[in-house]
């Protein structure tokens, strides 16, 4: 899978989080291994194409392919992590969650965009 194609992955991935953050209630007890185990299951692929994306989105911008910062990259991973966690324990408010989202999905749109411009 390319760094687009992942890109566009996790921008639904990122779409479905927000839809979850919205919709569902924080969980009742935070220490649940049960839900854990669920949240778990749910984010470990999405951490680990997080983490492949990252690696050679950076590879990219070494290369000079794109005009991303490393930093915005970087940046952009741990956001996307922040928001896998909040999104299942709702323990943010809806600005921070928001402003996040909106973060990570500005970078996955503009590296879209550039990429479909090469």
């Amino acid at each position: 899978m390319d760094v687009k194609t992942k890109t566009e992955q996790l921008k639904q991935y990122l779409q479905n989080l927000k839809t979850k953050y919205e919709k569902n209630s924080p969980p009742e007890n935070r220490k649940d291994k049960d839900f854990f185990l669920n949240v778990k299951t749910y984010t470990e692929p999405i951490y680990i194409m997080l983490d492949e994306w990252e690696e050679e989105t950076l590879v990219l911008v070494k290369e000079k392919k794109v005009s991303l910062h490393p930093h915005q990259v970087t940046s952009t991973r741990e956001n996307m992590g922040l928001l896998l966690m909040h999104s299942f324990y709702i323990d943010v408010k809806r600005k921070r969650y928001m402003e996040l989202n909106h973060s990570v999905n500005f970078i996955f749109d503009q590296l879209i965009n550039e990429l479909n411009e090469r």
